[in-house]
C-alpha cells in the first residue's frame, strides 16, 4: 500500500481510544466475512472494490454519521452516496449490521427478486441514499444533495465515495468544479485510490496523476491518508469538518480486495467467482491473519 506520508491530528480529548479502534476492527472483520459470504451465495461478484472501502464504511456508519436505522428517510440525516456503486455488497453488510434490514437478506444478493442488487439502488434497499451504477453520476448527485442540504439549512453532511477508475469520467470533474465554485463545506468526498479498475491497472489506461492537486485546482481542500487506518480516517474527517468554506476530498490509498486474500496482489480482482468452499478458505485465512496482528 502506498504511504500517505502524513498524519492529521485529532484533538486528544475527542480522539478514539484503543478500545474503540479495536471494536471498529472487529466490526470490519465481521463486515468482510459477511461480504465474502454474500458474494459466495451468488457465486461471483464485485469483491475487489467492496473490500477496499470496508474501513471507511464501518467508520462512517458506526462512529461518524448522524443516522437513524429505524427511520432511514429521516430528513436531517447525513447522506452517503456510494458513487462506485459496484461496492454495494460491503455497504449492504454494513447496513444489515446496523439494523436497516434483516441480515438474512445478504444471502439473496443479486438473485431474482432480491432487494440487494449488484449495484446500490435506493428504490430497493433501506438506507441507500442514491442509486448508483453508471459511474460518475453518483458524484454529481452528491453535489446536488449537499447543495439541497445547504438550501434547506440542514446541519448535516453529504459523504460521497468515488473510485479512481471512475475518476476518469468527465462528469466527476464537472461536478467537482461546481462543488468548488459553490463552496460546499458540507460535502466530504473519498477517492478509493487502489490503483486498479475493471480490467487493468489505472496507470495502464488513464493515469490519475496528482489527484490532490487536481481537486485543489477546482477549489477543494484535498487530504491523503491510508484508507485502511481508522485513526487516519478519523483525523482526516475531523480536519474536513473544520473547513467550512469549501468541499474536501480525502484521497484514500487502499489495496483492492483487501481482506479477500486470494484477490490481493492480482489484476483480475474487480469481480471474481467465489463458491462456498473458496469463501470458507478465504475467511479462515483472513481470521488467521487478523489474529496474528493482535
Amino acid at each position: 500500500m502506498a504511504s500517505a506520508g502524513f498524519v492529521y491530528r485529532v484533538n486528544k480529548e475527542n480522539a478514539m481510544n484503543q478500545d474503540e479502534i479495536r471494536k471498529l476492527r472487529e466490526i470490519a472483520l465481521d463486515v468482510r466475512i459477511k461480504t465474502i459470504n454474500e458474494i459466495a451465495s451468488f457465486g461471483q461478484g464485485h469483491i475487489g472494490g467492496s473490500m477496499s472501502v470496508v474501513e471507511l464504511l464501518v467508520y462512517l456508519y458506526f462512529h461518524e454519521m448522524r443516522i437513524r436505522p429505524q427511520e432511514p428517510e429521516w430528513i436531517e440525516r447525513d447522506r452517503l452516496v456510494l458513487s462506485k456503486g459496484h461496492s454495494g455488497p460491503a455497504l449492504y453488510a454494513v447496513l444489515a449490521s446496523k439494523g436497516y434490514f434483516e441480515e438474512s437478506w445478504l444471502s439473496t444478493l443479486n438473485k431474482g427478486g432480491t432487494r440487494l442488487p449488484s449495484h446500490a439502488d435506493m428504490t430497493k434497499t433501506p438506507g441507500i441514499d442514491f442509486t448508483a451504477g453508471s459511474l460518475g453520476q453518483g458524484f454529481s448527485a452528491a453535489v446536488g444533495i449537499a447543495l439541497a442540504q445547504r438550501m434547506r439549512k440542514l446541519d448535516s453532511y453529504t459523504y460521497v465515495v468515488v473510485g479512481d477508475g471512475e475518476s476518469q469520467e468527465g462528469e466527476v470533474w464537472e461536478a467537482a468544479e461546481a462543488a468548488g465554485a459553490w463552496k460546499l463545506g458540507n460535502l466530504i468526498g473519498f477517492t478509493d485510490l487502489n490503483g486498479q479498475q475493471l480490467d487493468d491497472y489505472t496507470d495502464n489506461i488513464i493515469p490519475m496523476h496528482d489527484l490532490k492537486k487536481r481537486y485543489e485546482t477546482y477549489g477543494w481542500e484535498a487530504l491523503e491518508i491510508d484508507g485502511h487506518d481508522f485513526s487516519a480516517i478519523e483525523a482526516a474527517i475531523a480536519k474536513a469538518k473544520s473547513i467550512k468554506d469549501k468541499p474536501v476530498m480525502i484521497i484514500m490509498h487502499t489495496i483492492k480486495s483487501y481482506g479477500y486474500i486470494p484477490g490481493e496482489d492480482i489484476r483480475a480482482n474487480h469481480s471474481m467467482q467465489i463458491d462456498k468452499s473458496k469463501a470458507e478458505e478465504a475467511i479462515a485465512a483472513l481470521i488467521k491473519r487478523e489474529e496474528a496482528r493482535k
